[in-house]
């Protein structure tokens, strides 16, 4: 009997295709060895304050390997009305967004993103299924493998987030 070495399958993430903001044509294995941060963001949203705090959090961390991507969705009350253009001008003009932000896109229903089909997979708490509104968090570990997910209330400067976030980093 031989005992051959174990491979690891890449993670299901890494290939999923990405459009940027900008036109940029690229996949999520761009982050391969990051710990990162998907939210669904929207301009309009009682949440959109939350720019500031995922802003702050990404100029801390990402010396550390930390990246936030947020994917812009109008699927919730309309909130996120305006162009790709519009959105990138806002963010920066705002709150001085610097992270990676993707082309609108759906986090659910029969368009749901590629992304958005495999990090929903992840179940925990009050949170299985579905993403629910605007600004939900999810935390991919290093290896591509979502270990966390957030309400949208739960703001991003929280000492859940946080810790989450730290235990990712090692």
């Amino acid at each position: 009997m031989y005992n051959l070495p174990q491979t690891r399958q890449p993670a299901p993430l890494y290939p999923i295709p990405l459009i940027l903001n900008d036109g940029t044509r690229t996949d999520f294995g761009q982050f391969k060895g990051k710990v990162v941060l998907v939210v669904n963001v929207a301009s309009n949203c009682g949440f959109t304050p939350q720019y500031a705090g995922l802003e702050a959090l990404y100029g801390k961390l990402q010396d550390r390997g930390f990246e936030v991507l947020g994917v812009p969705c109008n699927q919730f009350a309309g909130q996120e009305p305006g162009t790709d253009g519009d959105i990138a001008e806002f963010c920066e003009r705002n709150f001085g967004v610097t992270f990676p932000l993707t082309v609108k896109a759906d986090v659910r229903g029969r368009n749901q993103h590629p992304l958005y089909s495999e990090l929903t997979k992840f179940k925990t708490g009050l949170l299985p299924g579905l993403v629910k509104w605007n600004f939900e968090k999810f935390l991919v570990n290093r290896d591509g493998e979502v270990v966390a997910r957030f309400a949208p209330t739960v703001e991003p400067d929280s000492a859940e987030v946080i810790d989450a976030i730290e235990q990712a980093l090692g």
